[in-house]
């Protein structure tokens, strides 16, 4: 009797390695397979099964090896199954433990009390906590100061994330509490660590123990790279020196260059009318001239933004609304005219009539003014803020505030009420006091000096920041003097303070900060000045020339 026809397919197209196909489908037990029509009955279990996934390529396999092979998808299927999944960056990513593609970043103690939310900044990457780090945070935990509070946030987060988790040495998913940038693991310290540093480093100091943990655990995972994160330069330098790789905390940092930080300024081109000086409309609304210009330019401009130009055609306005390629300019009020004057004082340069229009400006809720010492920003900040209280009414009183860091040593414990300790940290508010109450100058006004004096010290308070939480003020002019000093936490806690009715003023160099840990990108005031910028209700100018005398701009300069 004739054997049945072999397959007119050759056997190499039925070849699964070939394939263009990522999981393939087992085949279905012999004993369940459907009945099929042979050509002769009494040998059909010779006859090739469509099923057939495996055979040798470019050669016929007999019929009995055929049926065997058909029975043996399985290990192709495990082995698909069984093969780790893919994630961001190319990196693999398995279920139980640390990835070897992805950067493990063990967390100095400082750089959590800094910001309580560096868990969650590190995006795939994976985060370990020595157990010297959960030591120190508990050290740090009580008192009332920024600190303390920092620590008791960072210890329920943990207490969150950890939950009811059985075991940690396999990590907690960052992403637990809802922190979707966050797609690492947070591992933890579970196993005591044999001292791998030289002999001449004592195990029993902090720092130490912490290098030790990470020196361990480059030399356990390798060739996984472990990094140090650390606020203490001191710590980084000492890694660096053990071959250990350390980094400084720069998510906190709004800029990498304080350079390309917002001036609130822009100077126009000197084709700017040949090319946005078609088609103007001009109109005229309580005595300030609108233009609505159209141009390339227009796209880049940020509302209440300055711009100027100086030539044939000069041009200063302040910049009140964009659409795409068109925006309105709205002219200035000249303050550097001595009829114009602001309880006395006239704008000497550019940058200052700029700032004089925001702080005027009863529609600008939050103003912020950088420059140099001596560029006359709480000069400015306090005349403008006398004449919105003493004569237009507008608000009640003036609050100012600041951060007590000291230049030098402290002096120790200061008497008196709230105030009355402020006193010495508020120099510059006395000393510009005596400015804006100088008379006429011929000695004869004593009196009327006096009285002035008087009535403007009855409208100015001095607050310390430690009693501003939950505090509403209506209808106050509050100015925070020497805010490069304030972390963004702190800032947010002194912003939100205002109610309706207030304004906010920033004052402050970034240039001159004293808190520890505290650079020019990681600065509360940049932090405000590149959040605030463009909102229809906020303005920014940074002053660029000194105004106090010709000793002390040479010395800002060659100092």
């Amino acid at each position: 009797m004739p054997l049945p026809k072999l397959p007119t397919r050759p056997a190499s197209i039925l070849n699964v390695d070939d394939l263009d196909v990522e999981v393939v489908k087992p085949a279905r037990p012999l004993g369940k397979q459907p009945e099929r029509k042979a050509p002769v009955p009494s040998i059909s279990t010779s006859t090739p099964a469509p099923q057939i996934k495996r055979a040798v390529a470019g050669k016929q396999a007999p019929a009995t090896q055929r049926k065997t092979i058909t029975a043996e998808p399985a290990p192709t299927q495990s082995r698909l199954e069984s093969s780790p999944t893919k994630t961001r960056r190319g990196t693999k990513r398995s279920g139980t433990g640390p990835s070897t593609g992805l950067k493990l970043f063990v967390l100095d103690t400082n750089v959590l009390l800094h910001d309580p939310s560096s868990l969650f900044r590190f995006q795939e990457h994976d985060v370990y906590l020595p157990m010297m780090t959960l030591e120190e945070l508990d050290h740090h935990k009580q008192g009332m100061s920024e600190v303390a509070r920092n620590a008791r946030q960072v210890s329920r987060t943990l207490d969150a994330l950890v939950g009811d988790t059985a075991n940690l040495e396999q990590g907690v998913l960052l992403s637990h509490l809802g922190n979707k940038e966050a797609k690492g693991k947070l591992f933890f310290q579970t196993s005591s660590i044999s001292n791998a540093l030289p002999a001449d480093l004592p195990i029993g100091k902090a720092d130490n123990q912490i290098l030790a943990v990470v020196k361990a655990l480059q030399d356990s995972m390798a060739p996984r790279e472990v990094v140090l994160v650390s606020k203490d330069i001191n710590m980084r330098l000492k890694a660096r020196t053990l071959s250990l790789a350390a980094e400084d905390y720069f998510n906190d940092h709004v800029l990498e260059d304080s350079d390309l930080l917002y001036n609130g300024v822009l100077e126009l081109p000197d084709n700017f009318w040949t090319r946005h000086g078609k088609d103007i409309e001009s109109w005229q609304q309580g005595g300030t001239t609108f233009y609505r210009i159209n141009g390339p330019l227009c796209n880049q401009f940020l509302v209440n933004q300055f711009v100027y130009f100086e030539g044939s055609m000069p041009l200063y306005a302040q910049v009140r609304e964009v659409n795409g390629k068109s925006a309105v300019l709205a002219t200035l009020r000249d303050y550097s005219h001595a009829k114009n004057n602001v309880w006395g004082v006239v704008a000497r340069n550019r940058e200052q009539n700029f700032g004089m229009n925001l702080l005027l400006n009863p529609d600008c809720d939050f103003v912020t003014l950088l420059g140099q010492a001596g560029t006359g920003k709480t000069l400015m900040a306090l005349a403008a803020g006398l004449t919105q209280v003493l004569e237009t009414k507008r608000y009640t009183e003036i609050i100012i505030t600041r951060v007590t860091v000291s230049v030098g040593e402290d002096i120790g414990f200061l008497p008196g009420t709230e105030e009355e300790k402020m006193l010495p940290w508020m120099g510059a508010l006395e000393d510009n006091l005596e400015v804006l109450n100088m008379g006429d100058g011929d000695g004869n006004n004593e009196w009327g000096r006096a009285s002035t004096m008087e009535l403007i010290r009855s409208r100015i308070k001095v607050k310390s920041l430690n009693f501003m939480r939950g505090r509403t003020f209506l209808n106050k002019y509050l100015i925070i003097d020497e805010a490069q000093n304030l972390t963004p936490k702190q800032m947010k806690t002194l912003i939100t303070r205002a109610g309706p009715g207030t304004k906010v003023v920033c004052l402050g160099n970034i240039a001159q900060i004293d808190t520890p840990y505290l650079t020019e990108g990681s600065s509360g005031l940049t932090f405000v000045v590149d959040r605030f910028k463009g909102w229809p209700h906020s303005g920014h100018v940074t002053l660029q020339r000194g105004e106090r005398s010709r000793l002390a701009d040479y010395a800002g300069e060659v100092l």
